[in-house]
């Protein structure tokens, strides 16, 4: 699979201080791995990661990143709702604001 072709998915951790952070990856267990190994992002790195808590397919990269921007303003309630609508059997792809 070429990298234009590759899917991304954004992803979301639960860190040890209960917040979530948002992320993008083509991998989300190799990512989530490299989180828990202190190798991820520095937010991360200061907070550790309890769970991987929800990932959903974008498609481009281009896409998982515009969904990335948007999802990281919103406040954690915002996220926690995102994730319950992730799980519905209607929901195709990521949502956007």
């Amino acid at each position: 699979m070429s990298k234009a072709e590759q899917v991304w998915y954004l992803y979301l951790i639960e860190c040890d201080d209960g917040s979530l952070y948002t992320g993008i990856t083509t991998d989300v267990e190799r990512r989530y791995a490299e989180h828990v190994a202190g190798k991820g992002a520095r937010y991360t790195r200061m907070k550790k990661p309890v769970r991987l808590v929800g990932f959903r397919e974008c498609g481009s990269r281009s896409e998982a990143l515009k969904a990335e921007v948007m999802l990281k303003k919103q406040p954690k309630q915002a996220k926690q709702q995102w994730l319950i609508a992730w799980s519905t059997p209607t929901s195709q792809s990521a949502p956007y604001l």
